[in-house]
C-alpha cells in the first residue's frame, strides 16, 4: 500500500448560536471545517481534519510512502520543513495528514483506532464546554442544559473580561448542573491568554473567594513561562495551558519550571503530537487534557494514555456531511467499533453546500483598548447594546477603533479541579 495523493474539502459546523471567546466571536455560528482525504494505491482513503494551508509543502514527504509507518512519516514531515520551521499553519497541515495516516493504518488493520493504539476501553472521560463567550446568561444555560442531561459532571466556561460576570455565570451553571444531577459540577474558566500576571492572580482570587475552580486555563500568554509559574504559586486552582504550543521544545520549559499543572494539547495538531506531549507530561507526573475539535478525533488516543484527565467536548453535534461513530453518555465520549477514526464523509453533501462560513474578525489580546483587562476588544455599538450586561458599564468605542477592530469580546469563565475530582 502506497500513498498516491490527497484531496481537500471544506464542510460547515452549524452551532446554532454565536461562538467565541475574549479574543473574538463568530456571530453567525457557522464555522468552516477543513477535511483532508489521503488516497492510497489499494483504494483506502484516510480522513484528517485540520489545517489545509501548507499541505502542498508537507505532502511531498508522504508521496509514495507506506502510510502504516505513521510515526516515521510524522518525523519525516517534521524533517521536510526543518529549515523553514514547523510552527503555525505548517504544523496544522502536519497534524491533519498525521490524523489521516492513523485513520489509514487502523482501516488497513480493520480495527478502530483506539483498539489499534492499545486501549483497553473505548469510553473516554470528558467535560462540557461550548465556546460560550458571546452568550448572555439565559442562552448560556440553554447551551449547557443538554450537557447536564447527558451526565457531564465538569464544565468549562469562557471568561476573563469582568470578574463579577464570571462569578455570576459560574454560579448559574453550577446551579443548573446541581439541579440535574444532585451535585455541584467541577468548574473551570478559560481566559484565552487575556491577562497580565497580576490581572490573572487578582481575577482568580476574587472568584475563589466565592467558588472553587479546578483550573484556570491560559491565564497569560502561551510563551510566558515565568508568568505561568507565578500564577501557579499564587492561586489554588490548577493552571492549564498548552493548546497553542507546537513542538515538544515549547512544552519543556513549562514543565521544567513548574509552570503548568494540567498539560493541554490542541487536537488540531494531530494524534502523534498528542501522544508525544502526553508522554512528556507523564514523565513529570502531570495529567494531559486535549482541547476539543470537530468529531473529537484525539479521543481515540486519549483512551490509551495513562495520564489522560478529560477531553473537552464543545458540541454534541457534528459537522455537515460527517457521520461519526461515537456518542456521549454519562459525561463521557463513547467511541464506536468502526475501523479507523470512525468518520464517514458524505462528499456529495459537502459539495452541495452553498453556505459560507468563517471564524469572524478576531483581534486577539494584543489589541488592548483603554479598558485593558476588562474588555480587550472594542465592540461595534449595536452589538455592545445588545449584549450589555449589568456588571459592565457602557463605554462607547470611538469610530476609528470600531473600524480597526470589528469584533466583540464578551465574558467567558470557569475552572476545574484536581485529578481526584474527575473520578467522582
Amino acid at each position: 500500500m502506497r500513498i498516491t495523493g490527497y484531496r481537500t474539502l471544506t464542510t460547515l459546523h452549524r452551532w446554532g448560536r454565536p461562538v467565541g471567546d475574549v479574543n473574538g466571536f463568530v456571530e453567525s455560528g457557522v464555522t468552516a471545517v477543513p477535511i483532508v482525504l489521503l488516497e492510497t494505491s489499494c483504494g483506502l482513503t484516510g480522513v484528517g481534519l485540520g489545517a489545509q494551508n501548507g499541505l502542498e509543502v508537507v505532502y511531498p514527504a508522504l508521496d509514495g510512502q507506506d502510510p502504516r509507518a505513521v510515526q516515521g512519516l510524522y518525523d519525516r514531515m517534521l524533517a521536510w520543513v526543518f529549515k523553514a520551521g514547523h510552527s503555525g499553519a505548517t504544523f496544522g497541515a502536519i497534524g491533519a495528514l498525521d490524523m489521516a495516516l492513523w485513520d489509514l493504518k487502523a482501516k488497513a488493520a480493520g480495527e478502530p483506532l483506539w483498539r489499534l493504539l492499545g486501549a483497553r476501553d473505548h469510553v473516554v472521560p470528558a467535560y462540557a464546554s461550548g465556546l460560550d463567550g458571546p452568550l448572555d446568561d439565559d442562552r448560556l444555560l440553554d447551551v449547557q442544559q443538554p450537557f447536564a442531561e447527558r451526565g457531564f459532571g465538569a464544565v468549562k466556561l469562557k471568561g476573563g473580561l469582568d470578574v463579577d460576570t464570571d462569578i455570576r455565570r459560574l454560579e448559574a451553571v453550577r446551579d443548573l448542573y446541581a439541579r440535574e444531577s444532585g451535585r455541584a459540577p467541577t468548574l473551570m474558566l478559560d481566559a484565552n491568554e487575556s491577562w497580565s500576571r497580576k490581572e490573572a492572580i487578582r481575577h482568580v482570587r476574587r472568584i475563589e473567594d466565592r467558588l472553587p475552580l479546578a483550573w484556570i486555563e491560559e491565564p497569560v500568554r502561551r510563551w510566558d513561562v515565568e508568568g505561568h509559574a507565578h500564577v501557579v504559586r499564587s492561586v489554588d486552582a490548577a493552571v492549564a495551558t498548552g493548546e497553542n504550543l507546537t513542538g515538544l521544545e515549547h512544552f519543556r520549559p513549562l514543565l521544567q519550571h513548574g509552570a503548568v499543572d494540567v498539560v493541554q494539547t490542541g487536537s488540531v495538531w494531530g494524534i502523534t503530537h498528542f501522544l508525544r506531549v502526553a508522554g512528556l507530561a507523564h514523565a513529570f507526573d502531570l495529567p494531559v487534557s486535549p482541547v476539543a475539535y470537530n468529531t473529537n478525533p484525539i479521543a481515540h488516543a486519549a483512551a490509551v494514555v495513562p495520564n489522560h484527565l478529560a477531553t473537552e467536548v464543545q458540541d454534541l453535534g457534528f459537522p455537515v456531511g460527517l457521520a461519526v461513530d461515537q456518542s456521549f453518555e454519562d459525561g463521557q465520549i463513547v467511541l464506536g467499533r468502526s475501523a479507523g477514526l470512525g468518520i464517514e464523509v458524505d462528499e456529495a453533501a459537502v459539495l452541495a453546500l452553498g453556505e459560507q462560513a468563517d471564524w469572524g474578525l478576531a483581534g486577539g489580546p494584543h489589541v488592548r483598548p483603554r479598558r485593558a483587562g476588562h474588555r480587550l476588544i472594542a465592540p461595534e455599538p449595536h452589538l455592545f447594546a445588545r449584549r450589555r450586561t449589568p456588571s459592565v458599564p457602557d463605554v462607547a468605542p470611538s469610530p476609528d477603533r470600531v473600524d480597526r477592530v470589528r469584533a466583540d469580546a464578551s465574558p467567558s469563565h470557569l475552572a476545574a479541579d484536581d485529578r481526584s475530582e474527575w473520578s467522582r
